[in-house]
């Protein structure tokens, strides 16, 4: 069975998102995966939401993010960064569906965003695959003896 992947995309900063995008496509690809919903919105601040309507879709099995949160002048980035992250994650436990943080910063510079376009976007992709087969291994797993089992 192949692992049914969502994936939210910030379009602000598509210089760097949409190229991530790409390359989250090619490597879910690779690695037998099925993309079943690409949605986009406008900053990182924005995914939850769609993040949520897309975890209660039975064809998915795991949510990716995408985004780039840049240093400005202030610390917005932190605020944003912060407050997406937390949001993220308490969906994940809601709905019993991992959500792979591929949204990189907060304080980065444009250039270190771009430079970490390939492996931030492949390790999303890895994150929301390995957790899906670690979270079926563990649901499906059945207590033999009184012994621990590591769940790898």
């Amino acid at each position: 069975m192949k692992i049914r992947i969502g994936i939210v995309v910030s379009e602000f900063n598509n210089e760097i998102t949409f190229a991530m995008l790409s390359e989250a496509k090619k490597y879910a690809k690779e690695l037998s995966s099925k993309i079943t919903y690409v949605c986009f919105v406008p900053g990182a601040f924005d995914m939850p939401i769609v993040v949520q309507e897309i975890l209660k879709k039975n064809d998915v099995d795991a949510v990716v993010t995408l985004g780039a949160i840049i240093k400005g002048d202030t610390s917005h980035d932190e605020v944003i960064a912060n407050s997406t992250a937390k949001l993220l994650g308490e969906l994940s436990l809601k709905y019993n569906k991992p959500i792979s943080l591929g949204i990189t910063g907060p304080d980065m510079t444009f250039e270190q965003a771009e430079s970490r376009i390939i492996s931030a976007s492949h390790h999303a992709v890895d994150t929301a695959i390995g957790m899906v087969k670690r979270l079926k291994r563990i649901r499906n797993y059945k207590m033999k003896n009184s012994g621990t089992k590591i769940v790898d």
